[in-house]
């Protein structure tokens, strides 16, 4: 398996693709003015406490307030420190209006919602995550060999004796471990303890809703989390972004720097691994598979659905194949939409009906092979009798489709608009509507061409009869700017 990572830089937006084999797999996009604040510790004051759905808004200084639910609240330090068990489970027993609080947020503002937020703060390096209301030693999942997990811990305990800290921590050893020696585990622990100093003296002097602590932007979040052995290589488009790195690294991950490259190609580097391309095609509905069929991929507020087509696929043997041939090229699609589209929540895979319960089995066995290197948290249910999948996929900031696309101003989001015909019968409405509540002379009807075009041709003879009727003149007038679905009545 061969992976590299490109980042694209420029001054208002940083965009990072993993590609694997040539085909983009995951694909972030930062831009300045509207930065993520997943991870950011805030001082937060408490504006609304609301027993019926024991949680609280917390006010942390930005657009929206942030919701805090109570199982996101750890217990008070000296009592079952860092356990979520609490003395109470009520809201109002815990939090009051006015109270300061500190926060980090888990999960970014999407569409109306404010962030998420919890109390359970962390801190992370390059080989560490900092548990700053628990006493946990913990080592990845992802690190099976019960040897170096061991060894690991008996390293980070060494450290921690090595290390004079100020009170007791918690701490996860991150998979990017694996392998490093003592010295880089008690770098990364010194700079951890200085860290959270500072946070901890920002958060005793502050008075109101205040920042603490601020993630690190997307090109530096790449290098320390998504850098693994099947990276090749990482290419950087902007030297000044490619200096930052070499500094970072040469501090924090110098094992990564010299996996850093500056590209200087006249062609921009998104456009030569055909990033661009999946882009675009990331933002359309419809998805080809290379045997014929295609996908139908619907993101709606509440779920995102699936719909698996033969499309002009037909097949060499029976129906039956064919159609376990297209969903299984179906499931190793859709996975890895999901990564490219960056899809969560709740999604409803509709495959095509298939009779033969081994078919399922196999379908079904190949959707969970491709979702297993998704790095987002996930649950796959079987196939029902429908030939329909649930799954969940952690969600923590916008999909692609939100992050660079808005609702249509026509349409408001129902994805069609009215016909030229239904607009025509509105505005037959209006216009009685308007005769019988004002008084006038005459009537001017301002509307888009094409309902203009209507009226003036099939909808003519209903247009005199209506004008005869309230006993007024109607005249018409098309207006270049006007959508379909737009139209003015002016009473002359």
């Amino acid at each position: 398996m061969s992976e590299e990572i490109l980042i694209n830089f420029t001054p208002m937006e940083t965009r990072v693709a993993l590609v694997d084999n040539g085909a983009a797999q995951d694909i972030h996009i930062e831009r300045s003015a509207t930065r993520g604040i997943v991870g950011n510790i805030y001082a937060g004051k408490v504006v609304r406490v609301l027993p019926g759905m024991q949680a609280a808004f917390i006010d942390i200084g930005v657009e929206r307030t942030a919701f805090l639910h109570v199982s996101d609240i750890v217990a008070a330090q000296g009592q079952n420190r860092g356990e979520k068990h609490r003395s109470t489970d009520n809201i109002a027993d815990l939090l009051h209006e006015g109270k300061k609080v500190l926060v980090q947020v888990v999960k970014d503002p999407l569409g109306s919602k404010g962030a998420r937020v919890t109390t359970e703060l962390s801190v992370s390096t390059r080989y560490l995550v900092m548990l700053t209301q628990s006493e946990h030693i913990g080592v990845s999942q992802l690190i099976e060999d019960p040897l170096e997990r061991t060894r690991l811990q008996r390293v980070l305990a060494q450290s921690l004796a090595d290390q004079s800290m100020e009170e007791p921590r918690g701490f996860i050893l991150r998979t990017a471990a694996e392998g490093v020696g003592e010295n880089e585990i008690a770098a990364d622990l010194r700079f951890l303890n200085r860290l959270w100093s500072v946070v901890s003296r920002r958060a005793a002097a502050a008075i109101g809703p205040q920042l603490l602590y601020e993630e690190l932007p997307l090109y530096l979040r790449i290098v320390r989390d998504m850098v693994r052995s099947s990276v090749e290589r990482i290419q950087v488009d902007s030297r000044e972004c490619y200096t930052a790195l070499r500094e970072f690294c040469a501090d924090y991950v110098p094992e990564v720097e010299g996996l850093l490259e500056h590209y200087s190609g006249e062609r921009p580097l998104f456009e030569l691994h055909a990033v661009e391309d999946e882009i675009q095609r990331a933002l359309e509905a419809r998805v080809e598979l290379k045997s014929g069929g295609h996908l139908i991929i619907d993101q709606t507020e509440a779920m995102t659905t699936i719909d698996v087509n033969t499309g002009s696929f037909v097949g060499r043997r029976n129906q039956a194949e064919t159609i376990l041939k297209t969903n299984l090229e179906a499931a190793a699609a859709l996975a890895r939409q999901l990564r490219v589209r960056n899809l969560g929540g709740i999604i409803i895979v509709d495959f095509i009906d298939m009779d033969d319960p081994e078919h399922r089995r196999q379908v079904h066995r190949t959707l969970e092979k491709h979702m297993q290197r998704d790095p987002a948290r996930y649950q796959i249910s079987g196939i029902s009798d429908l030939g329909l999948v649930e799954m969940t996929r952690k969600r923590t900031r916008e999909s692609l489709q939100r992050m660079l696309c808005e609702g249509c101003p026509v349409c408001r989001g129902r994805g069609m608009v009215k016909t030229a015909e239904t607009v025509c019968y509105e505005i037959f409405r209006e216009i009685i509507r308007d005769a019988r509540a004002y008084e006038n002379d005459s009537l001017m009807v301002l509307a888009s061409q094409a309902v203009v075009d209507r009226l003036l041709d099939e909808e003519s003879a209903h247009l005199a009869d209506l004008a005869e009727f309230i006993g007024k003149p109607i005249s018409l007038r098309a207006e270049p700017g006007y959508n379909q679905e737009q139209f003015d009545i002016i009473l002359l």
